[in-house]
């Protein structure tokens, strides 16, 4: 009499009944082919790994391939391994790169390890030992379906963007994870409704087989696709930064006017450049080390950086220099923008050593209408402020009205031209001296 064997539901099962050789080969073919690609696939992502040791989500893709070209091994080794190997442990590694897979990509957001993603190997092997689903091939075909499945819906969550991030590659990630789970889910519901004869199931796991590897090729590509979305994000970022202050360089400050300059005009009025030179740098330098000089150069880009409104943008020009562009509707947001931090700046303590560094700022404000504003004429007149800031005494501002704005470039600078903001301080006696008087 004939003995039926159990053959393993994973796609791709090599071990067919007799009469059968050409199909075996064609799948052994197929497996090695995968188990070929998934190292392959494992190799380049460990050395982009090595390469930039700050995105761990490679390490863990590369460990997913890894797992699956070993269970995909031991599954085409049916036969020649104990099945015990071929059908529980196989399918569980397997099942297992799939978790890895989800670590990955939580990992790529930094988002925390969920014990979800261990759910597809967990429901293989509770549901492998259950002796009604073990001692018969289309259970475990059904069982596999249904943790595949779950599997790929968990891909298809973890894929999805978090806050705040706009990258269409990943909804088309998403997009196939969900069809690959549709997949898995159609041909357990056709296994379990039909309940085919085995070399009908057989035939089925081939199809299904072929779909699984043809989406998981298509993630791949579009995975690399969001891989280099980001990386030319971080790199264009790093082009429009200030590697020491960590603020906008020159550069980036071109670009965000651009943006003001374009999309500004429709919620506010005017445009105010405010333009800002640390005080005897050359000095602070000189004195105390340039190492603390790039200190008192952190911490004003750092106080400067956290009063600019989001609607603004503001950078290091170069050296000692800073800017704001601020969409303003009248001059006083201007002048109390300005006057904010300079009078924050000179009051915050800066030590080298033991010594308190004396560190002030002098700011030069330029305001032109929104329709006639430009890069040239704003920054011009914004330095023809400071330079008149500097003859005032320099730890002041000088305001450039819309008016003062408007004159040529090279319109000689005067000791009267601006306007001088009255500091804090100033304000703080006047009002003393006001009531002194009333009280009189």
């Amino acid at each position: 009499m004939h003995r039926r064997r159990n053959y393993d539901a994973h796609p791709g099962d090599p071990v067919l009944p007799e009469g059968n050789s050409s199909i075996v080969l064609n799948m052994t073919t197929g497996l090695t082919i995968w188990c070929s690609e998934a190292i392959t696939l494992a190799t380049v992502l460990l050395l982009a790994w090595r390469h930039n040791r700050q995105t761990p989500a490679y390490l863990m893709w590369a460990l997913g391939f890894s797992v699956s070209a070993i269970g995909f091994a031991l599954v085409a080794a049916r036969g020649v391994i104990p099945d015990i190997w071929s059908v529980t442990i196989g399918n569980t590694i397997a099942l297992l790169g799939e978790s890895a897979w989800i670590a990955g990509f939580r990992w790529m957001d930094k988002r925390k390890l969920q014990w979800s993603a261990l759910l597809p190997p967990l429901i293989w092997v509770i549901g492998v030992n259950l002796p009604w689903i073990n001692d018969d091939f289309v259970n475990r075909v059904i069982l596999y379906d249904l943790a595949g499945a779950v599997g790929s819906t968990l891909l298809a969550i973890a894929v999805q963007p978090g806050e705040g991030r706009r990258e269409p590659a990943r909804a088309q990630i998403s997009i196939v994870f969900m069809t690959l789970a549709c997949l898995c889910f159609i041909s357990g519901i056709w296994m379990a409704l039909l309940r085919p004869s085995l070399d009908d199931a057989l035939i089925c796991r081939g199809y299904v087989a072929l779909g699984y590897a043809l989406l998981i090729t298509v993630a791949i590509v579009l995975n690399g696709k969001l891989l280099m979305e980001r990386a030319e994000r971080r790199w264009r970022a790093i082009s429009i930064t200030d590697t020491l202050t960590g603020v906008l360089n020159r550069r980036g400050l071109q670009d965000s006017y651009d943006i003001l300059a374009g999309e500004g005009q429709h919620r506010a009025r005017k445009l105010a450049a405010l333009l800002f030179d640390l005080d005897h740098f050359k000095s602070i330098n000189d004195r105390y080390g340039h190492q603390t000089g790039d200190i008192v150069l952190v911490e004003f880009a750092r106080i400067a950086h956290q009063f600019v409104p989001r609607s603004g943008a503001f950078g290091r020009m170069g050296g000692e220099e800073f800017v704001a562009f601020v969409p303003i509707d009248d001059q006083a947001q201007a002048e109390a923008l300005a006057e904010t931090i300079r009078a924050d700046f000179c009051r915050t303590p800066l030590l080298a050593g033991r010594s308190l560094v004396p560190a002030t700022v002098s700011i030069g404000v330029a305001i032109m209408p929104h329709d006639t504003a430009s890069w040239d004429r704003l920054v011009s007149a914004a330095d023809r402020a400071l330079y008149a800031a500097k003859r005032a005494g320099r730890n002041c501002t000088i305001v450039f009205s819309e008016k003062e704005t408007a004159k040529p470039e090279d319109a000689p600078v005067d000791a009267e031209s601006g306007e001088l903001v009255p500091t804090l301080d100033d304000q703080i006696h006047a009002l003393r001296r006001m009531r002194k008087l009333a009280g009189m």
